[in-house]
């Protein structure tokens, strides 16, 4: 009789210099390491239907726990059984745990050592999101990678708050703990991830990182980076922050990024990547290709009847020209957004392929150097 399958097992098959590849095993699937998880913050990766998500090579989309609240709402999810059935993706699903909304939606929120009281940015009505609200949210969804509550504080406040902020992270880890582990049937088959904060502050990355190790997680996030303090300030942390966390655990970098960015990280340490970017560019008309950001929207391409990336192989690059997309996107076409969106994930799997066959045969640094150079320096 086969084995049952893993609630949560991470194998580091390599490493090449920090850059790692591995597996995570999970009951709805297997996570392949490096990853990068599409968001489907509403229930839904934007213009793409699930199948099609899936034929990008993502083995895992990320959901978010503020907005499947607000609606369709918690409760409701379950009773329609779940946000895998819901929307009909039925491999792994992270869900964030609402956290990053504290610091986005900072006009609309009131924070105290209890949580925070949000005013939905719908109608108006009050929600209170805490950590033990945010683990039964997550229950209801059915998620499988469960985030810790936490707040997100920008680098530019000061020194004192950035710290009072991140005690009150760890203290709102422990309680998500406490309430996960209560969730019973939910609690046995998925994992639980702690999130890392303290800006751009060495010690106080350190505080954190020590604090969540003790209260223990499945995988730990690098939390507070991409909120505006810029690449090289992000890969300044990133060159300490990755190696404070257990080696044995996934490294998720959260709301990161560029094509560039994800190189960078990899190279320090990060196993794990989610960013809206390649579907909200998709939708804009800007392409990522292996010689930089293209703009479809401009003149150049009207009459470029070449693919829009010679080396990638997805449908819209094989079976389309430039041209076509040009005018999809010019003339405010969804198939405009579908195919560029299409594309960009594409992209980004193949991007998180290549890298991890680049650190299991050895050759990161020489991939990451050619990367940077066809699409840093040889971009249109």
């Amino acid at each position: 009789m086969a084995s049952e399958k893993p609630r949560f097992a991470f194998t580091l098959k390599a490493t090449d210099g920090r850059a790692r590849t591995g597996q995570i095993a999970m009951r709805r699937g297997t996570i392949r390491t490096p990853a990068f998880m599409p968001v489907g913050t509403a229930a839904t990766v934007k213009a793409m239907k699930p199948e099609d998500v899936r034929a990008t090579g993502a083995d895992i989309i990320l959901g978010n726990t503020y907005h499947l609240m607000l609606r369709p709402g918690a409760e409701r999810m379950a009773r329609l059984g779940g946000l895998h059935k819901f929307m009909r993706w039925n491999r792994p699903i992270l869900t964030d745990s609402g956290g990053y909304q504290v610091m986005s939606l900072c006009d609309l929120r009131k924070l105290t050592e209890k949580g925070v009281e949000f005013r939905s940015h719908i109608d108006g009505s009050k929600h209170m999101l805490s950590p033990e609200r945010s683990m039964e949210i997550q229950r209801l969804l059915g998620s499988d990678i469960v985030m810790a509550f936490d707040e997100c504080p920008r680098a530019d406040r000061p020194m004192a708050e950035i710290e009072a902020s991140m005690e009150l992270s760890m203290r709102w880890a422990k309680r998500s703990r406490d309430a996960f582990d209560a969730g019973g049937e939910h609690a046995a088959g998925a994992a639980l991830f702690g999130i890392q904060q303290g800006c751009l502050d060495e010690g106080l990355r350190k505080r954190s990182a020590d604090a969540l190790r003790e209260i223990g997680f499945d995988g730990y996030a690098v939390g507070g980076l991409a909120v505006g303090e810029g690449q090289e300030a992000m890969f300044g942390v990133l060159d300490f922050a990755p190696a404070m966390l257990p080696e044995d655990a996934p490294r998720y970098l959260m709301g990161v990024g560029k094509p560039d960015d994800l190189v960078g990280a990899v190279e320090r340490g990060i196993d794990m990547f989610d960013c809206v970017l390649p579907t909200r560019s998709g939708r804009n008309g800007q392409a990522f290709t292996w010689n930089g950001p293209v703009n479809l929207r401009n003149a150049r391409h009207a009459e470029d009847t070449g693919p829009l990336d010679p080396r990638c192989p997805c449908p819209t690059c094989t079976q389309y020209s430039r041209a076509y997309l040009h005018h999809l996107q010019k003339s405010g076409e969804i198939l405009g957004a579908m195919l560029t969106t299409e594309h960009n994930l594409s992209f980004y799997q193949n991007l998180m392929q290549a890298m991890r066959t680049a650190i299991a045969e050895q050759r990161f640094a020489a991939f990451a150097a050619d990367f940077r150079r066809d699409y840093l320096e040889r971009r249109e």
